[in-house]
């Protein structure tokens, strides 16, 4: 089985990309749409994996970054492909998506990889220090980057000035730089796993083995973003179609791209490893607004229409709640079913609301 999926995450890659050069800027009829949209899928996984491949020789907590960098390469893609085809939507786009990635992985991936755990060693044990640090960080940067525009006076609409921006951005990339280099350097042991993971793969990948995914990783994402422009109209009316609020595509480009990870979180979560699971939660969260905030603030330079970050009052409640739920989780370095069923509850309730405003 393990032969067969190497065996397909090293094809699907640059099947999609020569998929892409032969669709591209053509009208396709549904079986070719089909096709892509798989295609797609393949190559989010296989992106993933290759990561994972890349990660596991570098080894932890440097590989979680590997990967939580890999998945918002692709949410920037995701939002500017869609952003540049323009519509009356892509205004809230960036908040919408980014918010999404936040509820999804402190909620849906930190909740599920608990429940795991927990339900297999009845208590869930983590690093404190490291994960509260890390969840620390997830607040601030979604306060600074997504409450703030909807307080601020300089625009009639939440959104910031143009140098309200550019402060929210430096910030933001200051802010991620600074957890990278405290999670990988100055305090690596607070994000390292409580307990030695299993030996389930004694011999890491060699240096060819992890060069030749890192090329594929690259193969793959620049398939997913191309991809993901080719189907942007049919996500788009996809989510009019179904009588959903345009808001809720960033929801689908959030579950799409963090899906992959949420099976990587999963699988650590089984082999009682929940410090990796949440390494990938809340890195990603991280990764998800300190990249794609400055990432946004420089294409809005050329991309037309305004560009709103200011959550609603739903959104921040939710926010809040997040905030609450997720440091009474942490602050002990324990938790039981009942805190992993607080978080999911919070996630639910986000998915509900943002299909039914």
């Amino acid at each position: 089985m393990r032969t067969v999926l190497n065996r397909s995450t090293v094809v699907l890659p640059p099947l999609a990309l020569a998929v892409l050069v032969a669709v591209w800027g053509r009208h396709l009829p549904i079986p070719v749409e089909v096709v892509v949209v798989a295609l797609l899928g393949g190559s989010v996984l296989a992106a993933v994996h290759h990561a994972e491949v890349v990660a596991h020789r570098v080894g932890e907590p440097f590989g979680a970054l590997i990967l939580a960098v890999a998945v918002t390469v692709i949410e920037v893609g995701l939002i500017l492909t869609l952003m540049v085809s323009g519509g009356s939507g892509t205004a809230t786009l960036a908040r919408d998506t980014v918010f999404a990635a936040v509820m999804i992985t402190c909620n849906g991936i930190a909740g599920l990889s608990l429940l795991v755990t927990a339900l297999r060693s009845h208590v869930a044990v983590f690093n404190a220090e490291g994960t509260g640090a890390a969840l620390a960080a997830v607040i601030t940067l979604a306060t600074l980057s997504m409450v703030l525009p909807t307080f601020t006076i300089s625009a009639p609409t939440p959104q910031f000035s143009g140098p309200q921006l550019a402060f929210a951005a430096v910030a933001s990339l200051t802010l991620y730089a600074l957890f990278v280099i405290v999670q990988n350097i100055r305090h690596r042991e607070y994000f390292m796993p409580v307990a030695a993971p299993p030996d389930e793969h004694p011999d890491s990948p060699s240096g060819r083995q992890a060069l030749i995914s890192l090329v594929l990783l690259l193969v793959a994402l620049t398939s997913v973003v191309g991809l993901a422009k080719v189907e942007s109209g049919t996500i788009e009316a996809g989510v009019a179609r179904l009588g959903l609020p345009h808001s809720f595509v960033g929801v689908v480009i959030a579950v799409l791209i963090l899906l992959p990870e949420t099976l990587a979180a999963v699988r650590n979560a089984r082999r009682d490893q929940v410090q990796i699971s949440l390494n990938l939660a809340f890195g990603s969260a991280i990764a998800s607004i300190g990249l794609t905030i400055p990432a946004i603030a420089v294409a809005s330079i050329w991309l037309k229409g305004p560009l709103h970050l200011g959550l609603g009052a739903t959104q921040i409640v939710l926010l809040a709640l997040t905030a609450g739920v997720g440091i009474l989780t942490v602050m002990p370095g324990r938790a039981t079913l009942l805190q992993a069923a607080v978080h999911l509850a919070v996630c639910a309730a986000f998915l509900f609301l943002a299909a039914s405003p």
